[in-house]
Formats: structure tokens, sequence, C-alpha cells
């Protein structure tokens, strides 16, 4: 075993951003494993395409023979299991591959770490970690004066995505507890920044609102997330690979509860001055759309732990994480033209035309 580690899903928007991260910060060589869904892209790797230090593999986790072959070839001394599908909506639409690829997928891949782990000596034994990241979603919907979800929130999953990713959580716990594999997992709030697929609500307002196109905003616009910027997110979770208890769970937040519609309303505020229009303002392009079914009203972390025990707390504030999101995008126009065509064109329209509104 030596300084590497494998990554599944380090292709996708939180994927990539930590294995660039993680190269970049000279920490040892990445094994990238991701299936290149519709939302996994190279170019979010192109910074790093040709560095020694990262090794693409395109594959499934749920591929048993190719996770054993890495396993064994390279000898990691973590596994960090980004790999997922994690869009609500497309959740609601065709549950059945996030049923795959979050649980079964989840599960094959354990099955493999446990048979490598089960092969080393006893000081590699000890030094391996299996690093499952995971979302606020499990934990279900909080209401308005609710406290924030702590680590020993009852898991109450609402829609397919949610459901699916509780169910990989439990099967990591039991791994833990009947075999003895050295896991750690995460459970995140909404994350933003660069590499953001354009289907979820930050990508998606900036792209819309720099087309021409409407800004949709599901029913009135109150529900309210908890915001943590993307490279906070990663820098987390170097920490809990780092420094994290074995076995334990770390809620990761970035304390930024916001609305939607205050969400919305900064980013046209920032783009209004950022990149104006020639007449009126962004904000004149919003439009509200027919809410999802199932919509969890609030979610909110409490990284109390995180911070109590491994010192950790989030870097950005909302206001200085999306000021650098924005520049991003603006800076990075044919990255989201190249993201924005064929299936993800398809998916929005299908999404948002059966709500009897045009977003594509």
């Amino acid at each position: 075993m030596n300084n590497c580690i494998i990554v599944t899903g380090g292709a996708g928007f939180i994927g990539s951003n930590f294995v660039n991260a993680w190269v970049t910060l000279g920490l040892g060589k990445v094994i990238n494993l991701d299936k290149l869904t519709y939302a996994g892209n190279m170019e979010n790797l192109a910074g790093i395409e040709h560095d020694h230090n990262h090794i693409f593999v395109h594959a499934d986790i749920g591929d048993k023979d190719v996770v054993n072959n890495l396993l064994h070839t390279h000898r990691p001394r973590a596994v960090v299991n980004f790999a997922a599908e994690s869009h609500v909506d497309r959740s609601i639409h065709g549950p059945g591959e996030f049923i795959q690829t979050n649980i079964v997928g989840t599960f094959n891949l354990l099955e493999e770490v446990r048979a490598y782990w089960l092969e080393l000596d006893e000081k590699e034994k000890a030094d391996f970690r299996f690093l499952h990241v995971s979302t606020d979603e499990v934990y279900g919907s909080l209401g308005a004066k609710d406290p924030a979800f702590k680590e020993t929130n009852p898991y109450e999953p609402n829609s397919p995505y949610s459901a699916s990713k509780a169910a990989s959580d439990h099967l990591v716990r039991a791994y833990h507890h009947t075999y003895g594999l050295p896991t750690l997992t995460t459970n995140c709030s909404n994350n933003y920044g660069p590499y953001h697929f354009p289907e979820k609500l930050i990508p998606l307002v900036i792209h819309n609102a720099l087309s021409g196109k409407p800004l949709p905003i599901y029913g009135n616009g109150s529900n309210i997330r908890d915001w943590l910027y993307v490279g906070d997110h990663c820098s987390a979770i170097r920490r809990v690979l780092e420094a994290g208890k074995v076995g334990e769970t770390y809620n990761i937040g970035g304390w930024n509860e916001k609305t939607n519609l205050e969400v919305v309303h900064t980013l046209c505020d920032i783009l209004d001055k950022k990149k104006p229009k020639p007449q009126g303002s962004y904000r004149d392009q919003i439009t509200y759309v027919q809410d999802r079914p199932g919509h969890d009203q609030r979610y909110a972390i409490d990284a109390t732990k995180i911070e109590r025990e491994l010192g950790w707390k989030p870097a950005e504030t909302f206001e200085t994480g999306i000021q650098k999101t924005v520049d991003w995008y603006l800076e990075n126009q044919k990255w989201v033209t190249h993201v924005t065509s064929g299936e993800y064109k398809n998916w929005v329209s299908k999404n948002y035309a059966e709500r009897g509104e045009e977003m594509a």
C-alpha cells in the first residue's frame, strides 16, 4: 500500500473539484474511476490531464473485475466514493438508475474493497479508509423553526434519490459494524461552485440569465437550503480522511441558509453588475413553475461536530463563494456551451415542459 487513493465519480461536479485540488496540492496519486454519465465530464479535469499523479479509468463502480484490478494494481490507502446519481428530479422521472448506481453500485464497491482490505497486513489494515460521500437529504425535511440536522437525526428520505443514498449510507455503516471495514461517512449540504452541471439551481440560473431565458423557480421560491462552497466541501473531506474517527459520520455544512428566491435574486444582482443587460435587470427573467412532487421545504446542516472534533469550518461565506462562482462561469463560457448541448437540453426540456414551462 502506498500514498495513492482511488476516487470514484471523480469527473463529476464535487468529485472533479476534489481530484483537481488533491493533485494540485501534491497529496499523492489519484486513480479516478468514473462511468462518465451525463454529469461526468472530462473537461472538468483538463488542468491535470497530463499530470502523472492522475490516472483516469472509464468504468462503473459496479464492475467488480475493474475495481478488483485497480485495488490490487495500485494498492491504495483509501477509497473516496463520490459516484452517485444525484438529481432529485431525475430520480422522480427514472428511479431505476438511482437504485442501480447508488445502492447496487455501492454494494459491489464495498464487496471488492472489503476483499482487498482483508488481504492487507495489520498496519495497512489499520491505516486504510473507505470514505463515503453522502447528502443531507437522507434526513428528510425540516420545518422553519426545527434545529438543523445533526449526525444523530433519524433518516427520513422523501425522494427516490435520497432513499437510494440513505440505503448506501446504511450499507457503509453495516460493513463497518459487521466486517470491521474502516469506513467514514460525510453528509453535506447543497454544494455550489466551478464545474457544476447546469441542471442545478445556481448554474442553471446563471446560464439561463446570460442566454435570455426564463429563470425557473419552483413554487413560490420559499424552499430553504444550506449552501456550501465546493472548495470548502473538498477541504472538509480531506480533513475527515486525515483525522476522522473510524465508523463515524460527519455533517458538512456552510452555515448559509437561503431561500431559493434569495439565491436567485443574489445571482441576478451580481450579474447586473458584472454583465449588465442593455435594459432592465436579470430579475425580469424570473418565472415561477409548478413545484416538484414531495419537494422538501428546508435542509440545514449542523456542522458543529466536525468543527469541534476535527477543527474544520468553511473558509467561504455565501457572499464570497457566490462571487467566485459567478466569476468562474463568466470566465468559462466555453465549458458551459459544451455541457449544455445534447442530453442536457433534452433533459431540461422534458423536465420543465411537464410543468407547462419550456426552459431549454
